[in-house]
């Protein structure tokens, strides 16, 4: 009791009732400035196109090259970005943090600056990169080596940083357990770190496709058309942001509009199957648990 006779003051229950909707206020605004052009794109061109769109042959081939050039680059990203990803997360050396800002530079740079630059060093006729390029096979010039090497150079960063991040996230007293039990680097790798930090590794491989697939500036310098040739096969095509580009070039907005629509039914269906994935269960993680 308080000498004025009364108990002591009861603490005031904080109600986030406010916090909670601007929360949500500015959640429903991000959502709303997403899908406004998303619904433009379903609205403008009518049904009717857009089931056309989907089973025209050409697009059709721009969106299964599309699909095929960026798997390669997701792939590349597997093999280069992630362990550049774990030796910066997990190396001290001199010189680390100008190797980072390299990595992170072409999501900065303008991608016509990108594909110049590469244009400049591999498809420019007489420069030494472009000789051995083409004496061992891979031309990169107008083939399907050329839109790879540019979705590569500005959506494999993205990879890099997820992987650094996640790996970063990993108790080295994990670590140091594992390899206090026999493990060595390789083993403590594959069965600690890499398990640990796989969830933060997809979701950068998930923007690495995202940023591969809408590629357009790099791509419209280095391999405006695609000619069969190597792994691709298939008749001369574009990836379908050039596609697209061409459409809206030659004023078929109503076209450029179902090719987009179609396109962007198959990403949904991507990300959807992930989340999905994740809910049930079949992914090597759950939606909430903790990780990286």
């Amino acid at each position: 009791m308080s000498a004025g006779g009364t108990g002591p003051p009861r603490p005031r229950r904080y109600r986030g009732t406010p916090w909670l909707v601007l929360q949500i206020v500015l959640t429903g605004s991000l959502l709303l400035l997403l899908l406004l052009p998303i619904y433009a794109l379903f609205t403008y061109a009518p049904l009717s196109q857009i089931l056309d769109a989907a089973t025209n042959p050409a697009v059709d081939a721009s969106i299964w090259f599309t699909l095929y050039a960026s798997g390669l680059t997701v792939l590349a990203a597997v093999i280069l970005a992630i362990p550049a990803g774990y030796l910066l997360a997990r190396r001290r050396f001199p010189g680390r943090s100008v190797v980072e800002s390299a990595i992170a530079l072409p999501i900065a740079v303008p991608h016509l600056m990108v594909g110049l630059g590469l244009f400049l060093v591999f498809a420019l006729p007489g420069t030494p990169l472009y000789r051995f390029a083409n004496s061992i096979g891979f031309p990169v010039y107008y083939t399907i080596w050329g839109v790879v090497l540019v979705m590569a150079v500005v959506s494999l960063p993205y990879t890099v940083l997820a992987a650094e991040l996640s790996f970063r996230s990993v108790d080295a007293r994990v670590l140091e357990a594992a390899r206090s039990l026999g493990a060595g680097p390789a083993n403590a790798f594959l069965t600690v770190s890499f398990p640990l930090a796989l969830r933060g590794i997809v979701a950068g491989l998930l923007l690495t496709w995202a940023r591969a697939v809408s590629e357009v500036g790099g791509i419209l310098i280095i391999a405006y058309e695609v000619l069969p040739g190597g792994p691709y096969q298939g008749p001369v095509t574009s990836t379908i942001s050039v596609l697209v580009y061409n459409l809206f070039q030659a004023g078929d907005l109503e076209g450029a509009a179902a090719v987009s629509s179609v396109f962007l039914l198959i990403a949904f269906a991507i990300f959807l199957a992930v989340r999905l994935g994740e809910r049930s269960g079949w992914l090597p993680w759950r939606r909430g648990d903790v990780g990286p």
